[in-house]
């Protein structure tokens, strides 16, 4: 199953909330300030947000005056290349390696499952990955990382509930480097982004990857958990002005109406949104693409 197949199958709350409400604004004939009324409506009420609502229909308003389009019919495709340019306002390119990923965010958005997901689809494709169990304050989350690495069949270093994250990070590079190994995946503890001294030990983590390893690209990825829509957009400013973000993952899309929450996030930030969750598989894990996810919501 490709990609849009599982996007369709996954998205099917986020199809069903703002696919339906798209396709009802498109069923008149005139472009006139009726339909983009209904317009705006559709994409605020899906959790786009009004900034991106905004901008989304700026451009479309641009494109049907530059085509001289008539029809909403003819509109329809304007709207998803307006979507797709603002999907991919910042894409994620191929890695290099080795590389280093540092994964970080709240509590509960399935952090450490996506850790293990990228860990095996990486084994998969023949890379010979390292999982770092640097969230040392919870304490399922190294037995829920060794479950993951056993099934993936990858090393995994592990840490003591409440030893020092950096000190394990410390390690976990200096094994990598020992070990040859081609991907550096590092847990940290799920914190809440408005608690100073976890941001101030998440920067400490920072600076030891990037002093430790400089020879290896660096990932800095944020998890977000797609149920939370709009939410999302204040953790990711917070933990970008902590360390400086390069990448975003969104879980949990097979289990939201919110899934237009994507276009805030790309809209807002300089960063590439990497991997989706559409379940709970290795394989439900996808490599984002813009334009499939687009298709996805409008077929």
């Amino acid at each position: 199953m490709g990609f849009l197949s599982r996007l369709i199958a996954g998205m099917k709350n986020t199809k069903k909330s703002f696919g339906e409400k798209l396709k009802y604004a498109f069923t008149g004939n005139d472009i006139d300030q009726d339909f983009y009324d209904e317009l705006e409506f559709v994409l605020v009420s899906s959790d786009v947000g009004a900034s991106t609502t905004e901008e989304i229909l700026e451009n479309l308003k641009a494109l049907v005056k530059k085509n001289k389009v008539k029809t909403t019919d003819a509109c329809r495709n304007l709207l998803k290349e307006v979507l797709v340019d603002i999907l991919t306002k910042a894409q994620a390119k191929d890695f290099s390696y080795p590389c280093v990923i540092m994964v970080v965010g709240v509590n509960g958005v399935g952090k450490t499952t996506t850790i293990g997901k990228i860990a095996e689809r990486y084994a998969k494709a023949g890379k010979n990955p390292l999982v770092v169990a640097g969230d040392t304050f919870r304490a399922a989350a190294g037995e829920q990382l060794e479950v993951w690495a056993k099934r993936a069949k990858v090393k995994i270093v592990g840490s003591t509930e409440g030893a020092d994250p950096a000190s394990v990070v410390f390690d976990g590079l200096a094994s990598a480097k020992a070990r040859k190994n081609d991907v550096v995946i590092i847990d940290t503890a799920g914190r809440l982004h408005n608690k100073v001294n976890l941001m101030e030990e998440l920067k400490k983590m920072d600076r030891i990857i990037q002093k430790q390893y400089p020879e290896a690209e660096y990932h800095k990825m944020i998890v977000v958990d797609g149920t939370t829509g709009q939410n999302a957009l204040s953790q990711v400013e917070l933990f970008d002005e902590a360390i400086g973000l390069t990448d975003i993952a969104v879980t949990k899309l097979d289990g939201t109406s919110k899934g237009g929450f994507v276009f805030a996030l790309a809209q807002n930030y300089d960063m590439a949104i990497r991997f989706v969750g559409v379940g709970e598989t290795a394989d439900d894990l996808l490599d984002f693409n813009a334009k499939e996810f687009v298709d996805s919501i409008f077929e």
